[in-house]
């Protein structure tokens, strides 16, 4: 994983070493660079600063934006890509941005650039969080050297999942929010034959990230299964683009909007379900992290029960995963792992020293980090 930290061959020779990392996060929505010193670790960036991704026309831009307002300067790079990663190259989901490792490095004159898959990096930065960086929806038992899972609805639905190999934690991506739809209820049903007709695949992302909350809104505004408000249905349509956030406060907020709270209430219960199945194709004993930017700013549609129900509701299964701690992630954790990993392998080259840790180097499988109770 450390390979194409090192300075390619044949590349032009970049001098004066400053031993500061380059990390972002780069999303359908936002981009978040930071910097990043050995000595101050990944968990204390320099400077951090986002950006509007779509207001951008690459990611080169952005990054040139973001070093011009800085005396600070970088020798190396790490970027979490919201999509996969193919032989140091990218095309970033929901995004018009075709990324390769050497061109990036040319372009930006830095040593070296590392492309990693986003929800690998969250992976990788779940080893090093404690329990204030974590809200428990089920205290569950972590099993020592268990699989983590990890389940990231943003702009897109992200999935991955950690193995223990006998002395660490390794990260592992994958593209398991574009496997399909499996609708649990005849509600359910009914919002995979409305959107059948609207598209060939009807991937679980489709129904369970913030746009799949606008799919899930219009499923039920067209099929009257709630009041609604045309103020707030138009609201929507005026300004898709912040939708899930629409709909999301209006269902949170003190005199709910009927039609936005039932929206949120099925979007819980997908996510729920998912992330169960999730938890069931690894066997996550170790436990099982809610991270993306959607779960923190749902938290109380979480916290209700609703999500767990769904979660455990597996049938034969239902007693092993009651036994899985669950978590939402309260803090950006694509950014931290993109810190982590790029500093990690700067250490590991020798290029630098300081006190970088390792994720999950034991030897002897770690827990999970415990938290306050809360099971439902």
């Amino acid at each position: 994983m450390t390979s194409s930290l090192d300075t390619r061959p044949g590349s032009p020779a970049r001098s004066g070493a400053t031993g500061i990392l380059l990390a972002g996060d780069i999303g359908g929505t936002k981009t978040a660079l930071g910097l990043y010193s050995a000595e101050q670790g990944p968990r204390t960036p320099l400077l951090e600063t986002e950006y509007p991704s779509a207001n951008y026309l690459s990611l080169g831009a952005i990054v040139q934006e973001f070093l011009a307002g800085t005396e600070l300067r970088a020798d190396r790079a790490c970027f979490a890509v919201a999509g996969p990663v193919f032989g140091g190259s990218s095309q970033v989901t929901n995004l018009p941005w075709l990324l390769y490792e050497p061109d990036l490095q040319d372009e930006l004159e830095l040593r070296s650039v590392h492309l990693v898959n986003d929800l690998e990096a969250i992976a990788g930065a779940m080893t090093i969080l404690g329990p204030g960086d974590l809200h428990p929806l089920n205290s569950g038992e972590s099993i020592a050297g268990g699989a983590r899972a990890v389940i990231a609805p943003g702009t897109g639905l992200g999935e991955a999942f950690l193995v223990w190999d006998g002395s660490r934690y390794r990260a592992f991506p994958s593209e398991g929010g574009h496997a399909n739809f499996a609708p649990s209820t005849e509600e359910q049903a009914g919002l995979l034959l409305h959107l059948l007709k609207l598209c060939d695949h009807v991937s679980v992302e489709r129904v369970c990230s913030g746009p799949g909350l606008v799919h899930i809104y219009e499923y039920l505004r067209e099929s009257r299964q709630a009041p609604d408000s045309a103020d707030h249905a138009a609201a929507i349509q005026a300004n898709r683009k912040d939708g899930p956030a629409l709909i999301s406060k209006a269902a949170l907020r003190p005199d709910p909007d009927p039609l936005a709270r039932a929206a949120l209430e099925l979007f819980v219960d997908i996510l729920g379900a998912e992330a169960g199945n999730l938890a069931l194709k690894v066997l996550s004993t170790g436990g099982v992290y809610l991270a993306g930017g959607i779960p923190q700013r749902i938290l109380p549609a979480l916290e209700d029960g609703r999500f767990m129900r769904s979660f455990i509701a597996k049938g034969r299964m239902s007693e092993l995963l009651s036994r899985i701690p669950v978590w939402v992630v309260a803090l950006h954790a694509a950014l931290l792992g993109a810190a982590l990993v790029g500093l990690r392998g700067m250490s590991e080259s020798g290029e630098m020293s300081g006190n970088v840790p390792i994720p999950g180097s034991a030897s002897t499988a770690p827990s999970a980090p415990s938290a306050s109770p809360r099971e439902h």
